[in-house]
């Protein structure tokens, strides 16, 4: 028989009935954990209010195949929700082991085009309602000292920027602060925070011209290094008890590959022992030290 490794486990999926939280959701609670599926049910622009169908509709998917999972429906960004959220967690299944954060959307353009709504709405769902359960997750465990995981959805957008996403890539490299800074406080109380950044084809990624030609990738990505579900094993091990170890990490899952990126790091440095910079001295030195090999931004490299 196969192991279950989050056994006995109650998780919160945020974002759970969407194209990659629908596949966490299904996949912990064949895991053996209890689910919580949080999501508004809305489009990939967040513009369309709340539609309980898609989350009922997996609840009932994962309780026909013998799992545990209650939904819940509501903007979690919005604080009243997400308290909601941790009480219905609690009074339905007694505590709260596991945290993914996977609730998103999408509002593309370039940054001279981008109204004050574009950039508000993205950050709000992101960063906010990361925020918002995190705060109410962290009360539980810092009252009970039990011990949780929190995950949260980053992108390559975030650590490496995306033209034509400037909200997008605010929010993903946002939630990485948020992540260490969430590592840094629980760590005490028995709790790892990390970020798991994925590349798979999901209805976020079902834009632009490939669906105007028909074919939106998420449609036939089953069994591709696109399919979704194959992002859902990493986090299943950040979620575990052997997960314990990895704390304030970003882990990458692309496609048949799982990666663990390397932290921002100095590369040179320029001294000055004088108690102040002299400013015609430092644009000498600038080009010859810090500059040299030119200022030209890193390529980006594959995770």
């Amino acid at each position: 028989m196969a192991i279950k490794h989050l056994d006995g486990k109650v998780a919160v999926v945020t974002g759970g009935a969407g194209g990659m939280g629908s596949w966490i959701s299904r996949i912990f609670a064949e895991q053996g954990a209890k689910v919580v599926v949080a999501d508004t049910g809305a489009d990939v622009e967040g513009r369309m209010g709340v539609d309980p169908t898609r989350v009922n509709a997996l609840v009932k998917e994962i309780r026909d195949k013998g799992g545990e999972a209650v939904a819940h429906i509501g903007d979690i960004a919005d604080l009243k929700v997400a308290e909601d959220l941790m009480r219905l967690t609690l009074d339905t299944y007694g505590t709260l082991d596991i945290l993914v954060c996977a609730q998103g959307i999408l509002r593309e353009r370039m940054i001279f085009n981008m109204t004050e709504d574009d950039w508000d709405g993205v950050i709000r769902a992101h960063l906010r309602g990361c925020f918002a359960v995190s705060k109410y997750a962290a009360i539980h465990w810092r009252s009970t000292r039990q011990g949780g995981r929190a995950i949260y959805f980053t992108s390559v957008a975030g650590v490496r920027g995306s033209a034509g996403q400037p909200n997008y890539s605010a929010a993903q490299q946002g939630k990485v602060g948020l992540m260490l800074a969430v590592a840094k406080e629980l760590g005490r109380y028995g709790v790892t925070a990390n970020c798991i950044s994925p590349l798979a084809a999901t209805r976020m990624t079902d834009r632009g011209r490939a669906v105007a030609d028909g074919q939106a990738p998420s449609l036939t990505a089953e069994g591709t290094p696109g399919d979704p579900k194959n992002v859902v094993p990493a986090i299943v091990y950040l979620a575990s008890d052997q997960g314990a170890e990895i704390t304030g990490r970003v882990v990458g899952a692309t496609g048949h590959k799982i990666t663990i990126w390397r932290e921002p790091a100095w590369t040179r440095t320029l001294y000055n022992e004088d108690p102040y910079w002299d400013i015609d001295k430092l644009f000498e030195l600038m080009p010859e030290t810090l500059g040299a090999g030119g200022f030209q931004m890193a390529t980006p490299q594959s995770p």
